[in-house]
């Protein structure tokens, strides 16, 4: 799924869609499951694991990235990015799709890049929606432990 987002959203924005359903979905999701999806069924996460371990120089990743100021900032720039990439679009359906999937071309290109410097699940420490997951079920957690 993560090819044809990245290579054929190019071609037809209209792709980005599944990308804006699959983040609602996750978002729904994690009511119930937390980080579920991340682990077992993530796309970008497959890829890391089949094609970036093969390439990844195996380092520790920078401690920045587990503090949750840091994971604060990158859900915070990235959604202000995407906001205001949305505002931009007017609108118009097509480039709505095409936002949404330059949003996922350019998150998988920064996951090779820390995949192949790092660990090559690195990406996962920081990615936005798996911290926005977390912090979704959270309260739920919580209540559990009440």
């Amino acid at each position: 799924m993560l090819p044809l987002i990245v290579i054929g959203g190019l071609f037809y924005p209209l792709l980005g869609y599944i990308v804006a359903a699959m983040m609602a979905f996750l978002l729904v999701l994690s009511i119930f499951a937390g980080r579920y999806w991340c682990w077992n069924l993530c796309p970008r996460g497959a890829f890391l694991d089949i094609v970036m371990s093969k390439l990844s120089l195996n380092r520790t990743f920078p401690r920045t990235f587990t503090k949750e100021w840091f994971r604060w900032a990158m859900l915070v720039l990235l959604t202000g990015f995407l906001v205001w990439r949305l505002i931009k679009s007017g609108g118009n359906l097509i480039t709505i799709g095409a936002v949404f999937v330059m949003m996922c071309l350019v998150t998988t290109i920064i996951a090779i890049i820390l995949g192949v410097a790092t660990k090559h699940r690195s990406w996962c420490v920081i990615c936005p929606m798996g911290f926005l997951q977390e912090k979704v079920n959270k309260p739920r957690s919580m209540r559990r432990k009440l």
